[in-house]
């Protein structure tokens, strides 16, 4: 009985777009959660190390807000103010940790422009994102619609948009789910279920903005994920280290998710490998889910790293926020 309902769960996760738990249209307004800490592993309350990456705290956040969950992507500060963005395009701001909140927690969709007003709510397939502090634009990338899109400071409003042929070849349910912004202003987007013939993921490296028609067309790379994982998210650490959350579902252990670092070529070539290195795999008896979102902050000089993960919306899973601290660049 067990197994089977091992399988049915399964099954409902593995339901194409779009999924059966995702919310009806939102709007925006004040977002109430709640925030309990969390140990890494519930039966060693002391255990401070996954792998590589030091403990520094974990969440459970919950709210009786019917948009709250589904987090595909997410930006943090070190004020323990969160920007999640979740696959139905909602933005979710809220606050973790014993540091006063900086901004009010919110729930918005994402603003469209008025010719695509009349889409489905369920169109909205945001799996990434991607920030640029100097500039305060956001960039989003869409499954389903195959296209990424930039946003003005506040996601006030759509700047630009751009499908590209490359990732328009993708799956449109396991596309572009990581979409990292360089230091130097170039563009990384890895393919979840875009394959290569040689099974690494497809990977494409922007010169520029990838929303702008001006930019040229991108070179192909090759990601080589932890074996049995394909990646949910990227994050820029500087012009030569990537991190990339990769995810894997099985009947044994459901979801467990790997923290991954790419070490960066000073001169990219056309179908490169960006090989993978395990930092820290998040599996139990840690806390694991179905982790999705990736984040990297600044902090007493010290690089923090968070994860989130993705609850479906679903009753059996849940949205767990994890914060690490990289001691060094391995």
């Amino acid at each position: 009985m067990q197994r089977i309902l091992i399988i049915l769960i399964l099954a409902v996760l593995l339901l194409p777009s779009p999924p059966v738990g995702k919310p009806r249209a939102i709007r925006p307004g004040a977002l109430l959660v709640t925030a309990r800490a969390l140990p890494l592993i519930p039966a060693e309350p002391d255990r401070q190390w996954a792998g590589a990456l030091h403990f520094e705290g974990a969440w459970e956040v919950r709210s009786d807000n019917p948009g709250f969950g589904g987090i595909s992507a997410l930006l943090a500060t070190p004020h323990g103010d969160m920007l999640g963005l979740s696959d139905s395009g909602l933005l979710m701001g809220f606050h973790v940790g014993d540091q006063p909140s900086r901004r009010r927690p919110f729930i918005a969709p994402l603003p469209v422009r008025p010719e695509e007003s009349g889409r489905p709510w369920w169109a909205w397939d945001s799996e990434s994102m991607t920030h640029d502090p100097a500039t305060d634009r956001y960039w989003v990338g869409f499954e389903l619609l195959q296209r990424i899109c930039r946003y003005s400071p506040g996601f006030a409003r759509v700047e630009a948009c751009r499908t590209w042929p490359e990732i328009w070849a993708w799956p449109k349910t396991g596309s572009i789910e990581s979409l990292a912004r360089l230091p130097d202003g170039r563009f990384l987007a890895i393919g979840e279920m875009g394959m290569t013939p040689d099974g690494h993921h497809d990977t494409l490296l922007f010169a520029g903005d990838p929303a702008e028609e001006d930019t040229p067309p991108p070179i192909h790379l090759r990601y080589r994920a932890p074996q049995g994982y394909r990646p949910t998210d990227a994050v820029a650490l500087d012009s030569r280290h990537l991190l990339v959350l990769n995810r894997r579902l099985t009947l044994q252990e459901l979801f467990t998710g790997v923290v991954a670092i790419v070490d960066l070529p000073e001169h990219f070539e056309p179908d490169m490998e960006l090989k993978a290195r395990m930092l820290a795999r998040l599996a139990p008896p840690i806390l694991s889910d179905n982790y999705e979102g990736i984040s990297v902050t600044r902090e007493g000089g010290h690089t923090m790293v968070w994860v989130i993960s993705d609850d479906n919306h679903e009753f059996f899973e849940r949205t767990l926020l994890l914060k690490f601290r990289l001691p060094t660049h391995p």
